[in-house]
């Protein structure tokens, strides 16, 4: 049922969003069920069920709205026309600071594919490709011009995204690091590994 921009509904579902990242992220998707979701956000179960049917159109939403917002503030970036070098070491930089800040949304988006029935995945799948394929333009451009040196551009922009987003794993606010300097540690490896260095 639609409701409007403001109402309690709106609230409910935000409310439902925020409380399933907690959950999923904390416990995992498959140990968490509906009526912990309802009792985190003080809902009753039933109520759930008016929003998201199921547990699984909770997780698709969560892992939906984190990578179409990923593909939009890549694109505000303006990286799109860049000089390649300068192309990559821009994306490494946004890549670093947009995950760094959503440590949830990662864990989920990447720990949580397995959980995705097959419609949910196809149309998850779908977007990380389109936010992999933006890096791969960059190296391929790179390549063609004689200033990366890549055997496979897949490859590379594969091993590329799963360096940066390991971040995630390790980095903790308020360490010996801050965030920019583990962006500019970041950006320069990256840079490094296409053979091309300030």
């Amino acid at each position: 049922m639609a409701r409007r921009a403001g109402s309690a509904g709106e609230k409910t579902v935000a409310a439902i969003r925020r409380q399933s990242l907690r959950l999923f992220a904390q416990h995992g998707y498959d140990a968490v069920s509906m009526r912990m979701i309802a009792d985190a956000v003080g809902v009753q179960p039933g109520a759930l069920y008016q929003y998201f049917p199921t547990k699984q159109q909770i997780l698709v939403t969560l892992m939906r709205e984190h990578m179409e917002e990923l593909l939009a503030s890549l694109k505000a970036e303006g990286i799109e026309g860049e000089p390649p070098a300068a192309a990559l070491e821009h994306f490494a930089r946004f890549h670093i600071r947009y995950h760094l800040t959503r440590a949830d949304e990662v864990f989920i988006s990447y720990m949580e594919l397995r959980a995705l029935e097959p419609a949910g995945f196809r149309e998850i799948e779908s977007l990380r490709k389109a936010y992999e394929n933006e890096l791969k333009a960059i190296l391929v451009r790179g390549s063609e011009r004689g200033l990366f040196r890549i055997e496979d551009s897949h490859v590379c922009a594969m091993a590329i995204i799963a360096m940066l987003t390991g971040v995630n794993t390790w980095y903790r606010s308020g360490g010996r690091l801050s965030e920019k300097k583990i962006e500019e540690i970041y950006a320069e490896m990256v840079l490094r590994s296409v053979g091309c260095a300030h």
